[in-house]
């Protein structure tokens, strides 16, 4: 039998709806920075990517489509950088999610960082970094709790 791991936000709701207040936060003020609501999607699905979190990627792919974002763009966001389908806003907000959710090579991945400074506001790197931060989080708590993942139908 598959042991079942602790749902840490039903054990610590409390600590859970920080998370979810930190994240709500990020996200408003990513929007009050400029950022467009697909871009706030396309960074949550590419860190969720990098993460392995098929929960949140299956969660905000869904917000994406309902927002309007395309197929053919959510199918090349995990090799975004070989394509011509982003903007360089958009590209430097990946590329920033890329370095803040891989910040143990933070040192070697520098460029990630600089690449974004130089097509974002300082208030929207921080915008994106709170964003990131708050999906980064939301990923833990869905993997290390075992959340189902399961078709829908």
């Amino acid at each position: 039998m598959t042991p079942i791991n602790i749902n840490v936000a039903k054990e610590h709701s409390e600590l859970y709806k920080v998370a979810i207040a930190l994240s709500a936060q990020a996200d408003a003020a990513a929007k009050d920075a400029g950022l467009p609501a697909l871009l706030i999607e396309l960074i949550k699905i590419r860190t969720s990517q990098i993460n392995g979190c098929a929960f949140c990627m299956r969660l905000h792919t869904g917000d994406a489509i309902k927002k309007g974002e395309t197929s053919e763009r959510l199918a090349v966001l995990p090799a975004w950088r070989e394509t011509s389908y982003f903007t360089e806003q958009e590209q430097a907000a990946l590329s920033l999610s890329e370095y803040v959710t891989g910040i143990a090579d933070s040192h070697a991945n520098r460029r990630l960082y600089e690449e974004a400074v130089d097509f974002l506001t300082p208030q929207q790197v921080s915008a994106v970094t709170w964003m990131t931060v708050g999906i980064n989080s939301f990923n833990r708590i869905a993997l290390t709790s075992s959340y189902p993942v399961v078709p829908k139908g």
